[in-house]
């Protein structure tokens, strides 16, 4: 198990050549950006703009106006019902306006933190999970293990996985019949991508594979581009964000962004993902406004971090040396939060498709 000082002195003596390696590849990967095989479909997560508190039908209509490929419902509360004919007429709504629908829920962990039991049992609330995705005609089903502080917990991240692999398998039978393949994300800083990839193979990859999401990657302490590397076999959706990683006095702050507006490099990470995953959609689940810490100075923050590995925490501390500091989103002086969010959320979400359609060259319909 690696310790504190030798990942800080791995990182050290490891930064500077990634850092030369890295910068080429931002001026390197510009130019081509868009070239490829064939465009990447393009679409949006409703997390992007939920702060406007529509249901799915609504969602679906915006989803048609942007002329996106493709719309992730990435929670059960977005829809009106659950019953069967209200979910094929909203699957039907979506292909007659161009859209594949793919369907979402959150966490299938029972010992995760902060598991709802609000759909019953974690083999309750995959069972309709999977039964919602079928309806809408969603080919896979994103959902996720747990969050950060699952780190923190009995057992730390080996124990949720061993319990998630215990409900996916029970699960395999349903989901194979209903034609859907379970798509777990990387989520909230709970997964770096070889713990993930370590997950897909034990539940059994040929049901259950990957939604990448690259803002998360960087709540592990892992360089996203790294995240790809490892998970690009077993991808079959995303949820894709832009990210500011900066120095501080006690370690680095991650930023979200929207897309082009942090320092991941996001024409290099466009480039390389159409590449290692050819016809997998781009789906944006843009969540900015907001800096979180990451102390890594402080000895007690490895208490939580013991299984992160030295050359991928130098490949993030890379990042930190490229990013600036962003100031946190706030409404206008006496704009009122509730009218000012959903703006500023749409504002996000609209510039980033733009800059993946006319920088990135994605979107079938661009």
């Amino acid at each position: 198990m690696p310790t504190r000082r030798s990942l800080l002195q791995s990182a050290a003596a490891l930064a500077p050549a990634l850092l030369v390696r890295s910068a080429a590849a931002q001026t390197g990967g510009a130019a081509t950006a868009s070239a490829g095989k064939g465009r990447i479909p393009l679409g949006f997560d409703n997390f992007s703009i939920r702060a406007a508190g529509w249901k799915a039908g609504r969602i679906v209509e915006y989803a048609g106006a942007q002329k996106v490929d493709c719309l992730l419902l990435s929670d059960l509360d977005v829809y009106e019902s659950h019953d069967e004919s209200y979910l094929k007429d909203l699957g039907k709504k979506a292909r007659d306006l161009g859209v594949t629908l793919y369907a979402g829920t959150g966490g299938i962990c029972p010992s995760a933190f902060r598991f709802s039991n609000k759909w019953g049992t974690a083999d309750e609330h995959l069972a309709l999970s999977i039964r919602v995705a079928k309806a809408v005609g969603s080919p896979v089903l994103r959902c996720y293990q747990g969050f950060g502080e699952d780190r923190k917990s009995p057992g730390g991240i080996p124990a949720r996985q061993q319990d998630t692999v215990k409900v996916c398998q029970a699960a395999k039978s349903r989901a194979v019949d209903a034609g859907v393949k379970i798509a777990i994300e990387n989520h909230a800083g709970d997964m770096q991508s070889w713990e993930l990839k370590e997950l897909v193979e034990a539940c059994g990859k040929d049901f259950v594979g990957v939604t990448i999401d690259c803002g998360n990657a960087t709540w592990t302490l892992e360089d996203p581009m790294v995240n790809l590397e490892v998970l690009a076999p077993y991808v079959l959706s995303s949820g894709m964000r832009d990210s500011m990683i900066w120095n501080d006095a006690d370690g680095v702050q991650v930023q979200w962004t929207a897309i082009g507006e942090g320092n991941m490099d996001m024409k290099s990470y466009g480039k390389r993902y159409g590449e290692l995953c050819p016809g997998a959609p781009f789906i944006l689940e843009i969540i900015s406004g907001f800096a979180r810490s990451y102390p890594w100075r402080k000895p007690e923050f490895w208490d939580a971090y013991q299984r992160v590995r030295p050359a991928e925490f130098a490949r993030f501390l890379n990042l930190s040396q490229t990013g600036k500091p962003l100031p946190s989103w706030q409404p206008a002086a006496g704009e009122d939060r509730k009218v000012a969010e959903p703006a500023y959320q749409m504002a996000e979400l609209e510039r980033s498709l733009a800059y993946c359609r006319a920088t990135l060259g994605m979107g079938l319909r661009s």
